[in-house]
């Protein structure tokens, strides 16, 4: 950019400081603003799944989706490459009764994909102490993962060293820079800079995690469950509250959750996990609100429901593009803000 600009950042999640590198990049001068300690948002809460593939399938809310989520998959290799991380590439495998995989094999054709029944023995080596129940098993290579918290630390890493400035509080507004990128999740703290903000509603998600069973293979999605590789650990998620906000714990949502990965891994039950809770934001019709804002200055990156790491590098080069007056990715006009009506529009 020819004049280096001073931009607010506000929210240090996924999708805030994919945004806050592109910028630093671009030549921007950058401060990020986030009240909350480093690993304490819901991007640091989730399981890091980058799976266009079995969201689209298991999720209707995505399935039209596809297109602009494999898009958005196919950037993060360079993003792996920029920050020094390493995408899980081996895909994820769908285990359950007869019906499940038969929908999930059904879905995953109906929109194009070409996955690949499993038996017994390869799923042995895929899934170790997968339960002898699940005699086979339904593959797509499609979904790839990263380990969300050693991302989180990685982003800021890079931002640091790209010359982002980091403060550990709220953002009230522009805070001196020329532009304001509210990537704030479900707060609404900003609403008055940014009534878009008033398009979103919260969803609260559970995920658990044990060291007590550590677990080193691919991805499995089950009913009610998907289970993932950890470090010497084992995640299990995820939970789906719409409407709610708090992150206290319920055994009542718990509870259903370790039983439906004791379903997948026998070996896992009675042992110790740890519940941590988080809150995404949504829109109507699912995907993010990433561009321009109706008041001057301000941009928008929010409302990624369950999909803030997988859509992060696309929703980073919008937006760059806004402020750089380059080139928009392909799929901006669909993540356009404007397409929801805020207060105090004409209708």
């Amino acid at each position: 950019m020819a004049k280096r600009v001073k931009i607010t950042v506000a929210g240090a999640g996924a999708l805030g400081l994919t945004s806050a590198l592109a910028l630093a990049d671009a030549g921007a001068e950058v401060t990020v603003f986030d009240p909350a300690g480093p690993l304490d948002n819901a991007s640091g809460v989730a399981a890091g799944m980058l799976a266009p593939a079995f969201e689209c399938v298991l999720d209707p809310t995505a399935a039209p989706q596809l297109d602009l989520m494999l898009a958005a998959r196919d950037l993060w290799p360079a993003l792996e490459a920029r920050i020094g991380i390493v995408v899980d590439r081996a895909g994820a495998v769908a285990v359950g009764e007869p019906d499940f995989l038969a929908r999930a094999d059904a879905g995953l054709r109906s929109l194009g994909l070409h996955p690949t029944e499993l038996p017994r023995q390869a799923l042995e080596g895929l899934a170790p102490g997968l339960a002898p129940a699940w005699g086979r098993g339904v593959l797509v290579r499609e979904d790839w993962r990263i380990e969300a918290g050693a991302a989180l630390v990685a982003l800021r890493a890079a931002c640091a060293a790209a010359g982002v400035v980091f403060r550990q509080e709220a953002a009230r507004g522009f805070e001196g820079g020329t532009w304001l990128v509210v990537a704030t999740g479900a707060a609404r703290d900003l609403a008055v800079v940014a009534p878009e903000l008033s398009a979103l509603s919260p969803i609260k998600g559970h995920i658990l995690r044990s060291r007590a069973y550590a677990y080193d293979g691919i991805v499995v999605r089950g009913e009610g469950a998907y289970v993932t590789a950890a470090p010497g650990a084992m995640t299990i998620g995820a939970t789906m509250q719409p409407g709610r906000d708090d992150r206290e714990i319920e055994p009542a949502e718990v509870s259903p959750l370790l039983v439906a990965g004791a379903r997948l891994f026998p070996q896992i039950a009675g042992a110790e996990f740890s519940a941590a809770a988080g809150v995404r934001a949504a829109t109507a019709d699912g995907l993010p609100m990433v561009g321009r804002g109706r008041h001057h200055g301000v941009l928008l990156a929010v409302g990624a429901r369950r999909n803030g790491w997988l859509l992060a590098p696309l929703a980073a080069r919008i937006i760059a593009a806004c402020v750089t007056e380059g080139e928009a990715a392909p799929y901006a006009q669909r993540l356009d803000p404007s397409r929801f009506s805020v207060p105090g529009e004409a209708k």
